[in-house]
């Protein structure tokens, strides 16, 4: 039985597309999900603002345990080397060069003439293969190609270093036989293809993505790209089906997991579609030995400890790096092991300590079953009070959005988790509250017998340390 690689372009095709307007975290969670699920490759968007796609690339990376990361580079050598140090510490990092080979493309997208781009194909797969021996070519829009100069382009990614060749039926006007002629006269003209692996993408503009994706595989291509969420391109739930069925016949099968595919998806969608990321997350997180990954003893030194918190996404001076290990030893004389909340916890209590911009003067919640919840909520900034009534779904939504009408921005909320320091009902308790801006996390603390005042007060807290940090104001 030949084994089918399954590449999910999910989370790229909907960044691509713009459709997911939703948190950094989410996008993890996506990932873990198609993980877990059994899919050889999680396809992500490449490097186009540094620091918060650099980071985004980095969580992805460290959050996949068995599948392949492969992200995409521009065609320079400057992106590869940028690209590869965002994803390096993946456990699989998969280079991928793409490039649109139709005359269309290359003149308005790229600029170049046929000579020109061989060039540059050459080169960016030949700096690819010195970081990384997975590197794959992608020939976008392969289908609208001259055939000679497609030719061309594959022996040249070939000899250049790439071990897998990937063709992009961009325009998805084959039909299936069509499709299948054409792979086949491709492995006739270019017998350099025998030496790696082909993979083959192509969109679903005549509803036929599916079933030109198996006249492909009975071509000879063993890798798909497919999407666990409903887009134009090959659906994974299709072809699982498909193979599930007929796969034994033909002599295919992956090893996607077919009987939780269908919850997989119907998470990954509500999600995508902004139903509820939180409850898909816990889910995704049942069995999820993270924490245990990110166990510190007691005895660990400063450069260990600084790795763990670049793992968790923070990005530290000298100074706070030196508060954070010191915080960490004192706990560390109590516990034979801290855990990575823990670790959470100390970087948001002892770094970036910063004087106060906004305090917290009030709030009043409302909340029921019957209503939606309500805060009204006042601050003081400068010896100005100010405040904001805002609606949400839960006092806890509602509350951050009355911070932001007041502070006149919008943060993307990485994290938050609450937790109770004591037992008991009148128990303190801790919340943890993780904002990203301009790329770079900033975690707060708020401790409260109250959840929706310790929420409250930990948001707040982050928020002081980036308005702090971006007026220029110098670290405490």
């Amino acid at each position: 039985m030949r084994e089918i690689e399954i590449c999910d372009v999910t989370l790229k095709e909907l960044d691509v597309l713009k459709k997911l307007p939703h948190t950094f975290r989410q996008r993890i969670e996506i990932a873990k999900l198609l993980d877990r699920l059994g899919v050889t490759v999680v396809e992500a968007t490449g490097i186009e603002d540094l620091k918060p796609d650099s980071l985004r690339i980095k969580s992805i990376a460290s959050s996949l345990k068995n599948s392949i990361l492969a992200v995409p580079v521009s065609l320079s050598e400057e992106s590869v080397e940028t690209t590869y140090a965002a994803m390096k510490e993946a456990k699989h990092p998969r280079l991928q060069v793409v490039a649109g080979l139709s005359p269309a493309r290359m003149e308005y997208v790229y600029h170049q003439k046929q000579p020109k781009m061989l060039e540059t194909v050459k080169a960016v797969v030949s700096k690819a293969r010195e970081l990384t021996e997975d590197v794959e070519f992608v020939a976008e829009d392969a289908t609208r190609a001259e055939r000679t100069f497609l030719y061309e382009a594959i022996k040249t990614a070939i000899d250049s270093g790439a071990g897998i060749i990937t063709i992009y039926d961009r325009a998805g006007n084959m039909l299936p036989d069509e499709f299948f002629e054409f792979i086949e006269t491709l492995k006739k003209e270019v017998p350099e293809l025998s030496k790696v692996r082909l993979g083959i993408a192509c969109d679903n503009t005549l509803h036929l993505a599916s079933s030109c994706a198996l006249k492909a595989m009975e071509a000879g291509a063993d890798i798909l790209k497919a999407a666990a969420y409903a887009l134009n391109t090959i659906s994974l739930s299709s072809i699982t089906d498909i193979l599930k069925e007929k796969g034994e016949g033909i002599g295919l099968h992956t090893k996607v997991e077919t009987t939780s595919l269908k919850r997989v998806i119907e998470q990954i969608k509500w999600i995508a579609e902004g139903s509820g990321a939180g409850a898909a997350f816990n889910e995704a997180n049942e069995d999820d030995s993270e924490n245990a990954k990110m166990e510190l003893s007691a005895n660990e030194d400063m450069a260990s400890v600084m790795k763990a918190v670049e793992r968790l996404g923070y990005d530290l001076s000298e100074e706070d790096k030196v508060l954070v290990f010191k915080a960490f030893t004192e706990i560390a004389k109590n516990k034979k092991v801290i855990t990575s909340r823990e670790l959470d916890a100390i970087v948001a209590s002892a770094a970036l300590q910063v004087p106060p911009t906004y305090t917290l003067v009030s709030y009043v919640i409302n909340s029921g079953n019957l209503i939606k919840a309500s805060s009204h909520m006042t601050l003081e900034k400068n010896g100005t009070v100010l405040d904001s009534i805002c609606l949400g779904d839960g006092p806890i939504d509602a509350s951050f959005k009355a911070i932001e009408a007041i502070a006149g921005r919008h943060f993307e909320l990485y994290d938050f988790e609450i937790q109770s320091i004591a037992e008991g009902h009148e128990a303190m308790g801790e919340t943890i509250v993780k904002l990203m801006s301009d790329g770079k996390i900033y975690s707060g603390r708020g401790i409260s017998t109250d959840v929706i005042g310790s929420g409250i007060r930990a948001y707040i807290n982050a928020l002081n340390k980036i308005v702090y940090e971006e007026e220029g104001g110098a670290v405490e």
